[in-house]
C-alpha cells in the first residue's frame, strides 16, 4: 500500500477480500479515511486499486475499501474470487 498524501509505504498480508475491499494485517496502521494505492501481489498476477481506510484495529490490523477499481483490474480481482470460492 502507498499512503497519496506522504508516499508512505506499508506492506502487509490480506485477508477477507471481496469486491468491495480488503483487510490488511499490519502492526502500524493509518488513520481511518487515509486515501491509498493498494497493489495486490499473488502468484497468478497482481491486482491494483484505489483505496480507502474505513476501520482499523490499533496493532492488528485495518479494513479498506476499494475505490474506483478500473475495469481491467475488476477481471483479475473477480477471477481471484471465483477461484477462493471453488
Amino acid at each position: 500500500m502507498t499512503e497519496l498524501v506522504t508516499d508512505t509505504h506499508i506492506s502487509g498480508r490480506i485477508s477477507e477480500i471481496s469486491r468491495k475491499g480488503c483487510y490488511v494485517d499490519v502492526l502500524n496502521t493509518l488513520p481511518v479515511d487515509t486515501p491509498m494505492q493498494l497493489t495486490i501481489s499473488r502468484d497468478s498476477g497482481t491486482f491494483s486499486t484505489k483505496g480507502r481506510i474505513i476501520y482499523i484495529q490499533p496493532g492488528m490490523g485495518m479494513g479498506v475499501a476499494f475505490v474506483d477499481i478500473p475495469a481491467d483490474q475488476l477481471k483479475i480481482l473477480d477471477s481471484w474470487l471465483s477461484e477462493l470460492s471453488g
